[in-house]
């Protein structure tokens, strides 16, 4: 089987790796020492993918060069593993839908639901809105107001409309917009992908400017009723936790926004005898595991006060606690 290429988004930055089409999958290789094989996009097609992950063990073993390892992540609803694969826990950010009351009154806390009524008692109005030359606009408004967000580089900071319009072209027949609007000005969006039972958040993004306003809360609080609507079982919102990170505003805004935790299993499949020794020697999820978790938050606060130093774009303090309440 011939390796072709294909573009993949990494940090905001589009480049070419190689891949192979499997099973009407796009199979993207990454890494050198250890070449590790995964779905491009899994996270955003819909059901269970690989449909049927043996045959994608056998067509990858038949690859020359064979890559090293291949890795997949089973989706919710269904958190058991199915596959008899060497399994290790991944966390996501999910609400469990049911009704809008249970969400408001059982799962948001009192900050979220005293945001979502202060957002509509300062004029902000969140409604559903096309992806057009319009909204692009917006986007870009909202990603060129300021190069650092939570404390790092911001990936899309400086596109233009054509290169925002490129980005969001993905997906479309399955993505619905809401647009947060001050005064006709789109002051956040959030862009919500059908994933078949459930329902995920590709995009969230506000302006720090309009801060005082919680355009995030009222976002997230339409995205539930909007989810509910269309019969979603859960909305899920990316990791839970990302790295060892438990405090980020980030799990804090999730957590207050009545965002749960759940553990769903993530497969490793060693197709050659290096991808064996690296799942043996613990290194197949990359070698930043092993480095001390004090010396990771020494790096990670440095680079935020060399970033706040630095940084002269005139946002308010609170912009990287934007969505925290």
């Amino acid at each position: 089987m011939l390796y072709q290429r294909a573009e993949i988004s990494v940090k905001g930055n589009v480049i070419s790796v190689p891949s192979v089409n499997v099973g009407g999958y796009t199979v993207v290789i990454l890494g050198r020492l250890l070449r590790t094989a995964m779905i491009k996009g899994e996270t955003w097609l819909a059901g269970d993918v690989p449909a049927d992950p043996a045959s994608l063990v056998s067509a990858l073993a038949a690859c020359r060069p064979r890559p090293d390892l291949l890795t997949f992540t089973q989706k919710l609803p269904e958190v058991r593993p199915r596959y008899p694969y060497r399994v290790e826990w991944d966390n996501v950010a999910a609400i469990p839908l049911t009704t809008y009351a249970d969400w408001w009154e059982t799962r948001a806390t009192q900050v979220t639901r005293k945001n979502v009524r202060r957002s509509a008692k300062r004029g902000l109005i969140v409604r559903p809105v096309a992806f057009d030359d319009e909204l692009v606009r917006g986007i870009v408004a909202i990603n060129n107001e300021t190069p650092v967000r939570d404390g790092r580089p911001f990936w899309h900071y400086g596109k233009d409309a054509e290169t925002v319009k490129r980005d969001y072209s993905s997906y479309l027949d399955r993505s619905v917009f809401l647009g947060a609007f001050f005064e006709d000005e789109l002051v956040g969006f959030i862009r919500i992908v059908d994933l078949g039972a459930i329902a995920s958040v590709m995009q969230l993004l506000c302006k720090n400017s309009h801060f005082d306003k919680r355009p995030a809360n009222a976002l997230l609080a339409k995205a539930v009723e909007s989810c509910l609507d269309r019969g979603f079982k859960f909305l899920v919102y990316g990791r839970y936790v990302y790295g060892d990170n438990t405090q980020s505003p980030l799990t804090e805004f999730k957590r207050r926004n009545g965002f749960e935790r759940y553990e769903v299993p993530a497969y490793f499949v060693p197709l050659t005898f290096r991808g064996r020794l690296a799942i043996r020697l613990r290194v197949h999820r990359g070698l930043r595991r092993w480095v001390p978790r004090g010396l990771i938050r020494w790096a990670r606060d440095l680079r935020r006060r060399h970033l706040d130093r630095t940084r002269r774009s005139g946002e308010p303090a609170e912009a990287e606690k934007d969505g925290a309440e």
